[in-house]
C-alpha cells in the first residue's frame, strides 16, 4: 500500500492522518534503537526526505537503483556537493532500504561511491597557535586550548563529563569517541588551574539548577533508568554546559545541554580573522596541529595514533606528509647549493 506524504510548514514530510506510522518517524525510531547519534539521525532523516521529494514524493518501495543513482548524480553534478556528502547520502539510503524497509539491495552495490580525493590537513605553526589563542578569552578559549592540548575532536571535547577528568593522573578519559571507542589522552599541566576554576563555576550553576527543580543531564544507554540518581549527580554533568536550558529534542525534557558546536566554530573563525591568519581555520585544525607538533617533537607515530583514536596507523601517517619527512628529514638540494639570495624587484 502506497503511503501518501504531505509537507508541513516547517518543511517536514508527514504521512496523511489516518495512515500507519509515518515513514520518517519510523526511520528515526530505527536509528535510535541502534543508538545512532542525534547528528547522524538528523542527517539520515534529512537525506531520506530529500530523496523522496526529489522523486515526486514516491514511496521508496516503488523505487530502485535507477532512482538512487539519479539522486546521487544530481547531488554531484547539479548541486556540486563533495564526495563525502554524496557518500553520506548513500549511507542514509542504504540504512533506509536495508534496515528500515528490510529490502535486499543487490543493486546498491552497482551504484558507484564517490571517491574522496586525498587532501593534506591544514596545520598551524606554533606562532599561529599562539596568535589564535591571544584573540580568544573565557570559556571559548578554554575549549580551544583543550582541543589543541589533547587532540580531541570538537564533539569529544563538548561531550566531556566532569568525572572523566583525572587531575591527579593528568589524564582525560574520552568515552564513546568516533567508532564508539573509549581512549585516554593527556591533561596538559597548563590547563589544570583554569579547568579547576571553570568547574567551580559550573558546580555553582549546577547547584542553582537543582534548587530550581532542574539539574538533570542526558545519560547514554538508558543509564538513567538503572541509576535513578545519576542524572543529577555532579560527576555526570557536562564540563562545558550551555548558558541556557533547552528542551531535549528526543525526550522532550527541559535540561541543560552542552555548548553548541557552532558556538565554538564561530569563536575560532572570529579569532583567526582577528589574528589575521590566512589559513582556513576551524576547531578540527587544532587537532591536526596537535598531531603534527607531537610528530615534530619526535614522538612515536603509534603513540600519536592512540592519542588521536585512529583505527589504522595509515590514517595517522598523513601527518608525516605534512612534515614532508616520510620518517626522515629531507631538505631541498637548493639549500645546499649556496646560491646567492634572489633579489626581488618591487
Amino acid at each position: 500500500m502506497r503511503e501518501e506524504f504531505r509537507q508541513t510548514g516547517e518543511g517536514r514530510m508527514e504521512g496523511v492522518p489516518g495512515n500507519p506510522p509515518k515513514l520518517l518517524d519510523q526511520l528515526r525510531e530505527s536509528l535510535r534503537v541502534r543508538h545512532y547519534s542525534l547528528r547522524t539521525e538528523e542527517a539520515y532523516v534529512d537525506w531520506a526526505r530529500r530523496f523522496i521529494l526529489f522523486h515526486g514524493k514516491r514511496h521508496p518501495r516503488e523505487m530502485g537503483a535507477g532512482e538512487v543513482e539519479a539522486f546521487l548524480t544530481h547531488l554531484a553534478v547539479q548541486r556540486g556537493v563533495s564526495s563525502s556528502t554524496q557518500n553520506q547520502a548513500k549511507a542514509a539510503l542504504v540504512f533506509l532500504y536495508g534496515q528500515l524497509l528490510g529490502l535486499q539491495l543487490p543493486w546498491l552495490s552497482e551504484v558507484v561511491m564517490a571517491k574522496t580525493a586525498p587532501r593534506l590537513p591544514v596545520v598551524l605553526s606554533l606562532g599561529e597557535v599562539r596568535a589564535l589563542f591571544d584573540q580568544m578569552e573565557g570559556v571559548m578559549a578554554l575549549v580551544a586550548q583543550l582541543l589543541y592540548g589533547t587532540g580531541m575532536r570538537l564533539m569529544e571535547g563538548l561531550r566531556l563529563r566532569v568525572k572523566d577528568i583525572d587531575f591527579d593522573r593528568r589524564e582525560i578519559l574520552i568515552r564513546d569517541g568516533k567508532g564508539g571507542k573509549d581512549r585516554v589522552t593527556m591533561l596538559p599541566d597548563l590547563l589544570v588551574p583554569p579547568i579547576r576554576a571553570h568547574l567551580s563555576k559550573v558546580c555553582a550553576l549546577h547547584e542553582r539548577d537543582l534548587e530550581e527543580g532542574f539539574g538533570e543531564v542526558a545519560l547514554p544507554d538508558a543509564l538513567a533508568e538503572k541509576f535513578k540518581a545519576a542524572p543529577r549527580a555532579w560527576g555526570w554533568q557536562w564540563v562545558f554546559p550551555s548558558h541556557l536550558r533547552s528542551v531535549d529534542p528526543r525526550s522532550g525534557v527541559m535540561r541543560r545541554h552542552h555548548l553548541h558546536p557552532e558556538s565554538v566554530q564561530k569563536a575560532v573563525r572570529l579569532a583567526a580573522r582577528a589574528a589575521e591568519l590566512a589559513k582556513p581555520i576551524s576547531p578540527h585544525v587544532l587537532r591536526h596541529s596537535f598531531a603534527t607538533h607531537l610528530l615534530e617533537s619526535g614522538h612515536d607515530i603509534r603513540t600519536i595514533q592512540e592519542l588521536l583514536g585512529h583505527k589504522n596507523v595509515e590514517t595517522t601517517m598523513i601527518y608525516t606528509h605534512v612534515l614532508n619527512r616520510g620518517g626522515h628529514g629531507v631538505g631541498s638540494p637548493l639549500d645546499r647549493v649556496g646560491a646567492k639570495p634572489l633579489k626581488v624587484r618591487a
